[in-house]
């Protein structure tokens, strides 16, 4: 039995968390807009005459006025209320239906963007720079929300049969873990290409203009995040795929079957496991790893809509392939 009200505030939830987020990546964009000039490293000496420092090696030297950091602050609360406003809309819709709420394609998507919003938000209170990176993850973030709501919302209601197993909790929460993770990771590496290309022109001599970019973290801090990431997200994917396939067991005799969801959750498994040798590879570090790592993102993405979407196969019950 569901409890209808309780539903109805999920469902009023869901929408106050996409306008904490959207005001959020409004007080960011504020934050880049306010924002002092980031001098590289290298166009600055020690007092004495010492050696400029390699901008590279993530010596940025930040002028942030004021105006700036508070609008970041604001902007941080606001991400932090949004968090706390999602995770209510997971609460209430569990304890509607009295079952954990990822049963479906909607409660599936919302817990994946309320882990990478909380992956964030410690990674900024833990590396206060990585605070600029935040209206590169909560734009996407309020897309997903907004495209959760419209295309793949779900009544409140109970599992189906197939989804009645202690596996869930298992399998399910772990898959929505590591998607999170990476979340984050892909769009950090993204960051980083794009912080490289910047820090490449200027130790070159040139004079980039970009007010955005050089407000960025160093592509050093930025490459260490999207590797850190990965290195505690891998374990997490790799232990929903073998879930999965005990599940799989259980469920239909057989561990394996190269379902469509099957196949392109273990390519995703092989794009991070070749992330992570690429950056210990000499002429893998760097951008071509970065790269390797922006393609996982775009493999976990697809594997969320086109396959779940479009393509057919055991994993197609509940709304949650």
């Amino acid at each position: 039995m569901t409890d209808e009200s309780l539903a109805a505030l999920s469902d009023t939830l869901f929408s106050i968390a996409v306008g904490l987020y959207s005001l959020a990546v409004v007080a960011f964009c504020a934050e880049l807009a306010f924002g002092g000039r980031k001098a590289p490293a290298r166009e600055l000496v020690a007092a004495g005459g010492g050696a400029p420092v390699n901008p590279a090696a993530g010596g940025d030297v930040d002028d942030e006025p004021a105006k700036a950091r508070r609008w970041g602050m604001v902007a941080m609360g606001l991400t932090a209320l949004g968090a706390l406003v999602q995770a209510g809309v997971l609460v209430t819709r569990g304890t509607a239906t009295g079952r954990l709420p990822w049963g479906n394609m909607y409660e599936f998507g919302t817990a994946v963007v309320l882990v990478a919003v909380v992956v964030y938000l410690v990674l900024a209170v833990r590396t206060p720079s990585l605070r600029h990176i935040g209206v590169f993850v909560l734009a996407p973030v309020v897309l997903s929300m907004v495209g959760i709501g419209l295309f793949l919302y779900a009544s409140a209601g109970p599992l189906v049969a197939a989804l009645r197993s202690a596996w869930l909790a298992v399998h399910v929460t772990t898959a929505i873990l590591g998607f999170g993770i990476f979340f984050v990771s892909g769009i950090a590496s993204v960051m980083y290409l794009v912080r490289s290309r910047y820090e490449a022109k200027v130790a070159a001599g040139e004079q980039p203009l970009s007010r955005i970019v050089h407000r960025l973290p160093s592509a050093a801090a930025l490459d260490r995040t999207a590797h850190r990431t990965v290195v505690f997200g891998f374990p997490i994917w790799t232990f929903a795929v073998i879930a999965g396939a005990i599940w799989a067991e259980s469920a239909w005799g057989r561990f394996w079957g190269w379902d469509p969801k099957e196949t392109w959750a273990f390519i995703a498994w092989v794009v991070y496991a070749a992330y992570l040798h690429a950056r210990t590879t000499a002429g893998w570090r760097g951008r071509p790893s970065a790269w390797v790592n922006v393609v996982g993102l775009g493999v976990m993405v697809f594997n969320l809509l086109y396959v779940n979407m479009v393509s057919t196969g055991l994993h197609s019950y509940g709304g949650l392939k």
